[in-house]
């Protein structure tokens, strides 16, 4: 298996496999990235900033330099002329943002349309669809600067059931998605699944949504990158928050090179936010691992057999989903859940069901070569809804995380909704999203693993046997 990395690895400090956001006190500093094809096949790596080398003053910190931290970043320069300083535990886009599976969906969080409803009624979920469509314009738009050469798939998404029982829930969403949203989104049978997109074994039918473009994930990134710093952004790399204090209004954030004093910080560490790193973002979601794998290229017999004429992003009906593409150079990727700690995130067994899981889609992949194989952390929210928040009017200190899986197109729009509210332009954000904190587990905190490996048992049932 293949798992070299094509980067400037001699100057950082080796990889982390078995890091684990839970209990490390911070996500490193200057760690090598993981061996993802993406960061294998980016090409060099822009410049940054260095590290932090001294005590600094700033307007603004974004700790976290992903994706939600460098849209933060481009917002507030070109929306609201602030130029942000970006602090970076390691290098840029070192956790989610380089270790996903290039999927941008027009979705955030882990909910569907009718748990909207359920939640908050039609009115409030209406207002959420037009932010999330919203929020995929700006990423289109994005995706044409010049700076960003993210490989774009275009063409919509496919939500795949892989099970016929499923089929009556998807075809009351889809109907919700017309009737209630005005969102043109259709039913597609088996035959027309296999005929105009794959030839996916288990699929019985599935919802074809408009929007949707496979991306090159670290290309997006470093494109975020250069763009942030043309616009005036400092971005620092290696230089991890060891411990944040306020003092008279003004956050004091310790990095191994120097204290940065800022009048406002925004955190932007999705699922890699360590529990010291501020008590306001300390356990407010649940880091769950997610493995990916991606194949040698396909030969053209395999793709005849296989029918692969969709291009775009692919999921499939399980509660712990698959996601899966043909990537432009003819590989397949696919991912889904991994282990429940970083300890166990090496254990061979996880690998084993997440092949197991392409064999049952495409059968003559069975024992195909896999070139690269990695994991990484979701930042997944307790009531399975981002959140872009100032969670003490008393401090000067906001977080945009939160989306379980589904951030690659919407943090696009988090970080330029938390540049509004830092620029005090927040005026007419009262959706859930933007007016209530992440929620707690409160006294069940040291208990969640425990609940994640009884309902994964759960979900298992539930999705492959009753």
């Amino acid at each position: 298996m293949q798992q070299q990395l094509v980067r400037p690895a001699a100057r950082r400090k080796p990889f982390d496999p078995a890091y684990d956001p839970v209990h490390a006190p911070n996500p490193g500093d200057g760690k090598d990235y993981a061996p993802t094809y993406w960061i294998a096949t980016a090409g060099a790596e822009p410049e940054d900033d260095g590290p932090v080398t001294g005590d600094i003053d700033v307007d603004v910190a974004i700790v976290g330099s992903g994706y939600t931290g460098l849209s933060c970043a481009i917002h507030l320069a070109r929306e609201h002329g602030i130029k942000a300083t970006v602090l970076e535990a390691n290098g840029v886009a070192w956790g989610c943002s380089t270790r996903n599976g290039g999927q941008a969906q027009i979705s955030a969080g882990r909910l569907k349309r009718s748990q909207w409803i359920e939640r908050w009624g039609v009115d409030v979920a209406r207002r959420l669809h037009a932010e999330i469509a919203e929020g995929f314009e700006l990423f289109r738009a994005l995706i044409r600067e010049p700076e960003i050469d993210c490989e774009p798939q275009d063409g919509g998404h496919l939500y795949i059931a892989h099970r016929d029982k499923v089929l009556p829930a998807l075809e009351k969403e889809t109907r919700l998605l017309n009737e209630v949203f005005g969102y043109k989104a259709r039913m597609v049978g088996r035959d027309e699944v296999h005929r105009d997109f794959v030839r996916d074994a288990e699929a019985r039918g599935a919802m074809y949504e408009p929007d949707g473009i496979g991306i090159h994930a670290a290309r997006l990134a470093f494109g975020y990158l250069r763009l942030a710093r043309r616009l005036g952004a400092k971005v620092h790399t290696a230089s991890p928050v060891l411990g944040s204090e306020l003092k008279g209004g003004v956050h004091h954030l310790r990095t191994p090179g120097g204290t940065v004093r800022a009048r406002t910080v925004c955190i932007a560490t999705a699922g890699y936010t360590s529990p010291g790193l501020h008590a306001l973002t300390r356990h407010r979601l649940m880091p769950i691992l997610s493995n990916s794998v991606v194949t040698r290229p396909l030969s053209q017999a395999e793709r005849d057999e296989l029918n692969f004429k969709a291009r775009i992003p692919l999921t499939d009906t399980r509660t712990l989903r698959h996601y899966y593409r043909m990537l432009p150079d003819g590989r397949v990727q696919i991912g889904s859940r991994s282990a429940i700690t970083g300890r166990d995130a090496v254990n061979p067994k996880h690998l084993a069901l997440l092949l197991e899981g392409l064999a049952r889609k495409f059968p003559i992949l069975r024992g195909i070569e896999i070139d690269y194989s990695w994991w990484g952390w979701v930042d997944v929210s307790h009531d399975m809804m981002p959140r872009i928040f100032q969670p003490d009017p008393g401090q000067r200190l906001f977080y945009a995380m939160g989306y379980g899986g589904n951030g690659v197109m919407y943090s696009a729009q988090a970080g330029r909704r938390m540049a509004q509210m830092v620029a005090g332009k927040g005026g007419g954000l009262d959706l859930p999203i933007f007016t209530s904190p992440l929620p707690s587990h409160g006294l069940l905190t040291p208990f969640r693993r425990l609940g994640q490996a009884g309902m994964y048992r759960w979900y298992y049932l539930k999705d492959e046997i009753l």
